[in-house]
């Protein structure tokens, strides 16, 4: 294989690469920021308790989420929300 074949193919892997993060990382996208206003709109106490639990929210960890915003003093439902907001899940 020549020189400028192997520099094409790796510039050519890496495009791809980068269009693939590209594509993956709208899907990923979270937001603490939503579920935190919901939380302390639904009275939320603790404001490093909610921006503790909406991270775990964000990494689809919904149950350890509602917990710890329970925790912090939202009710259940409202807890659930917020951590359905902090992993942009479907209501």
């Amino acid at each position: 294989m020549h020189t400028s074949t192997r520099i094409a193919s790796a510039l050519a892997a890496l495009s791809l690469s980068l269009a693939g993060a590209v594509i993956a990382a709208p899907a990923a996208r979270a937001d603490i920021p939503a579920c935190a206003r919901m939380a302390e709109l639904a009275g939320a106490t603790d404001s490093a308790s909610v921006t503790a639990a909406c991270g775990r929210g964000v990494v689809g960890d919904l149950q350890s989420c509602v917990t710890g915003l329970t925790g912090a003093g939202v009710a259940g439902g409202a807890a659930t929300g917020a951590c359905r907001a902090a992993a942009h899940e479907p209501r």
